[in-house]
């Protein structure tokens, strides 16, 4: 029997939180006067609702390519989806532990998936909580390339990974001046290198292990026309991210002041400028006798902490942006920038668009420094309060999108590269929610770019300057049918360019139905079907089709 790890559970669904103050640049910007007020919120309902429940289930799992292999199992799981919303918090959470039973040659398992992100307002002069987490499995090859969840209950080709991230956020003022700030302390892990699947002769690169980031920044400034025409404020923020892989480290400190200058009630412009001072380090692999690095027990190389600390990437100096910010309505929010940092030109933004408590849209473009776990962080840090999980009704999985209608709701789509090297990520994440009576959908999509840093004369120096691509897709439907039955939908792709090895691009992809039927006080009985693969240039593709049959019973 295979046990999948536990840890960072009781955080995952012990979340307590408060009011957004996550935003798509870790930097900020000068519109931050304008962000986070309760008043720009779409209407919002309070209430709970929290939905225990067990399962019971019969999953037959047939194999496509490359084999003919059927795998028979039973499924036993419990878990609770809830959802609170209150005033000045919110908080949404799905959490299951799944106990499979194999036959013949299917493999017992034991998994726990989550995914959670709260809110609580701590005092009225805006001091507020974060805190969210995620458990999921996903599929992995020697290139980095991961695939969200089991392919086909293939366990033996799956690793679990998980995060969580805490801390407090302020939005107040003492006369006409504007406070802002917040602090997040967050910590990644991923588990199981040994289920990676290698060309025949390669090396797979080295798989992230864990991580703890440091994200801070505070603001003080002035709106426009309070003292003067113009608003101004002063800002500064740090982000310290430390991976336990090759001891790695991100360092990045900077200072910068801002202005904005309205040109209606709802248009403006803003621009700043500032010095940042950005560093990343770290040692180099243990050698062994021939020369060859060390790989531990774990299948990671092992850090040799007899050498000092390299320098693999530093720059310091000026950083500035100019842009513009258009709040037509608390419902609407979009602004777009374009300036220096990291050396060179840089672009981000974000739209939000609420026409309604129903539905909304969101669209971040992002540029920065960061490490997997940061990554993952960020992404769970901008990830809506208020969401539906979508899961695959056959293995049990998160999908790569929840349905909400606020935030980036697609936090698991972005996993793409599991490397364990730090890199400049750039890229753009779009989701659309709708919820209402009967109905709830949604889709999101999204292109990620990844340039990893490696030290010169170490054992990364073969990744310097290697680029990852990716691009994924993913949407969900349920519907009500009528009073006793629903059905759902859900389907999932994402395709992968490696700029190094020898395996090519990757897509992996997966697609369900399910529909249910009250049979009597909380008891549904559920049938789905699946397919789901992964089809990689220098592999073997493999696909599976799959069928369940199980009943649910929900407590009230």
């Amino acid at each position: 029997m295979r046990y999948r790890s536990t840890a960072g559970l009781g955080l995952a669904v012990a979340l307590v939180a408060v009011s957004q103050c996550a935003q798509a640049q870790e930097q900020g910007s000068a519109a931050a006067a304008m962000d986070n007020r309760e008043d720009d919120r779409p209407d919002r309902t309070t209430g709970a609702d929290v939905r225990p429940y067990i399962e019971a289930s019969q999953v037959v799992t047939a194999q496509i390519e490359p084999g003919s292999d059927v795998l028979t199992y039973t499924q036993l799981a419990a878990g609770v989806d809830a959802s609170v919303t209150g005033r000045n918090s919110a908080a949404s959470a799905s959490v299951r532990y799944e106990r499979d039973i194999g036959y013949g040659n299917a493999v017992d398992s034991d998994t726990i998936s989550g995914i959670a992100r709260a809110s609580m307002g701590l005092y009225r002069r805006g001091v507020t909580l974060e805190a969210g987490g995620l458990a999921s499995r996903t599929s992995v090859d020697g290139s980095g390339f991961s695939s969200v969840g089991q392919i086909g209950g293939n366990e033996d080709s799956t690793s679990q990974v998980y995060a969580v991230y805490a801390g407090p956020s302020v939005q107040t003022r003492s006369g006409p001046v504007e406070i802002s700030g917040h602090y997040r302390l967050g910590y990644a892990r991923v588990e199981s290198p040994d289920a990676i699947v290698t060309a025949p002769g390669e090396d797979p690169v080295d798989i992230f292990d864990d991580s703890i980031t440091h994200n801070a920044a505070v603001r003080v400034g002035v709106a426009p026309r309070t003292i003067a025409p113009i608003g101004v404020g002063v800002g500064a923020g740090w982000n310290r991210q430390d991976v336990s892989n090759l001891d790695q480290r991100i360092d990045d400190k900077y200072v910068r002041g801002d202005v904005t200058v309205p040109l209606s009630p709802t248009l403006a412009l803003v621009g700043g400028v500032g010095y940042e001072d950005v560093q990343i380090s770290s040692r180099d692999a243990l050698l062994d006798g021939n020369g060859d690095p060390v790989i531990g027990p774990d299948g990671r190389l092992v850090t040799d902490d007899s050498q000092p600390r390299q320098i693999v990437y530093q720059t310091d100096g000026l950083i500035w942006d100019v842009g513009v910010m258009w709040r037509p309505s608390r419902r609407t929010s979009v602004e777009a920038h374009v300036g220096r940092r990291y050396g060179s030109t840089t672009y981000y933004g974000n739209l939000s668009y609420s026409p309604n408590s129903h539905s909304g849209l969101n669209i971040a473009v992002y540029d920065n420094i960061t490490g997997f776990g940061g990554q993952l962080t960020n992404a769970l840090d901008l990830l809506g309060t208020e969401f539906t999980a979508a899961r695959n009704p056959i293995s049990g999985d998160l999908g790569g999108c929840v349905i909400g209608v606020e935030g980036n709701n697609c936090t698991l789509a972005q996993l793409n590269s599991l490397r364990s090297s730090v890199f400049r990520n750039r890229g753009i994440a779009a989701s659309y929610g709708w919820s209402r009576g009967r109905t709830s959908f949604g889709i999101g999509a999204g292109y990620d770019r990844r340039s990893f840093f490696g030290g010169e004369n170490t054992v990364l120096a073969n990744v310097d300057g290697v680029i990852d691509e990716s691009y994924y897709v993913a949407a969900n439907l349920a519907q009500q049918l009528d009073r006793d039955s629903g059905i759902s939908a859900g389907a999932y792709a994402s395709w992968f360019d490696a700029g190094s090895g020898n395996l090519g691009d990757g897509i992996g992809y997966s697609a369900s139905v399910a529909y249910n039927r009250n049979l009597w006080r909380g008891l549904t009985g559920v049938a789905a079907v699946g397919v789901d693969g992964i089809s990689r240039d220098n592999l073997p593709d493999y696909s599976s089709a799959s069928a369940l049959l199980g009943l649910r019973y929900t407590f009230d």
